[in-house]
């Protein structure tokens, strides 16, 4: 297994370690959860849902992003994300037969997810979780479980369950839609990943360790990676990184980019890569540095060595593992510890 990039002889935090065991997690999940995704995917086929729905907090939130492109752009399927506060504080029960409900938990413990994981039970939805901790109650809510194979996260930063959450995303819609070419990507995954483990992304820290704020960009499957980054880098950096879709950049938000406002840039070789390239290319040649990680290539950038010929849904799984590196170094270089971020902690009890 490549070792993740590491910026000082200090002993490697949990968060670095449980990054280096991404891979053999996934490589364990797409064993173990082959069959109960072989049968859910041929249910799926027989009785198409009407449409789906997420349920998620946290890093898992910005999974159900992933679940919602993948779902939409490859198997035809409308994908809303109902706000858990709907039940749990409104009392509200979102009418939810014939739709695949996803929830997607590393705890499985969090009350506002099992309210609303209970009532879509109660009014016929298919429920599926993809959880880390398969005695939780959320998996005791849900008809059918895709366990996570995670082992312990101890660490506050989610990264070995999140990478695992999007797998087995990735795993199911490969046996939905019975592509060859996406369930080919699925077996190759844990090698990927592993390569991914292996690219130094430390040239970005010059660019991020000064700066108090920061946008991070993607669309589609690669929005979810921002999203995530973004977050990595609120909870372990102590940085205001915001998530945009490159959609939505020009609707205002781009007024704040600048020398001091730095860009990182999530790509994915797909439709969306020749205006996720022409919008770091504005971006750069105004001024505002820019961190490419991805396909998407242009002069001015900072470009992060990342691989060729992965498949558009698997690359985001594969930037992400390169990522969380660089965010340990950027939370030490900021003088904080990535596996004690302030004022959280593992189990988000929201309601």
């Amino acid at each position: 297994m490549s070792e993740p990039a590491r910026a000082s002889t200090d002993p490697p935090t949990m968060m670095l370690r449980e990054t280096a065991e991404a891979p053999d997690v996934v490589a364990r999940l797409i064993d173990a959860n082959d069959a109960t995704c072989r049968a859910l995917g041929a249910r799926l086929r027989e009785r198409p849902p009407h449409f789906a729905v997420t349920c998620a907090r946290g890093s898992s939130d910005s999974a159900a992003t992933y679940a919602k492109y993948l779902f939409e752009l490859h198997l035809g399927t409308v994908v809303a994300s109902v706000g858990p506060s709907v039940s749990s504080i409104y009392g509200r029960r979102p009418k939810m037969g014939d739709a695949l409900f996803l929830s997607i938990s590393q705890s499985g413990q969090s009350p506002d997810l099992l309210t609303l994981a209970e009532a879509a039970r109660n009014d016929g939805a298919l429920t599926v979780a993809a959880v880390n901790d398969t005695d939780s109650p959320l998996a005791g809510l849900c008809e059918i479980v895709l366990p996570l194979h995670a082992g312990p996260e101890r660490s506050v930063a989610a990264t070995k369950s999140y990478i695992a959450s999007l797998a087995a995303i990735l795993q199911l819609a490969a046996h939905w839609s019975g592509d060859a070419m996406l369930g080919a990507a699925v077996r190759r995954l844990p090698d990927d990943l592993n390569d991914a483990l292996g690219r130094d992304w430390r040239g970005a820290l010059p660019k991020l360790t000064a700066t108090r704020s920061l946008y991070v960009i993607g669309r589609g499957p690669g929005y979810a990676a921002a999203q995530e980054a973004a977050l990595k880098m609120k909870e372990t950096c102590g940085l205001h990184a915001e998530a945009l879709s490159a959609a939505e950049l020009k609707h205002g938000p781009l007024a704040l980019a600048g020398p001091e406002f730095p860009v990182v840039l999530f790509s994915q070789r797909d439709e969306a890569l020749a205006g996720l390239t022409d919008t770091g290319t504005e971006l750069a040649a105004s001024g505002v540095p820019v961190i490419a990680a991805g396909p998407a290539g242009f002069p001015g950038a900072l470009t992060l060595p990342s691989a060729s010929g992965i498949h558009p849904f698997a690359q985001p799984l594969t930037l992400i593992q390169s990522f969380y590196p660089l965010a340990e170094m950027l939370s030490r270089a900021r003088g904080r510890d990535p596996d004690r971020p302030p004022h959280l902690s593992k189990v988000t009890e929201t309601r």
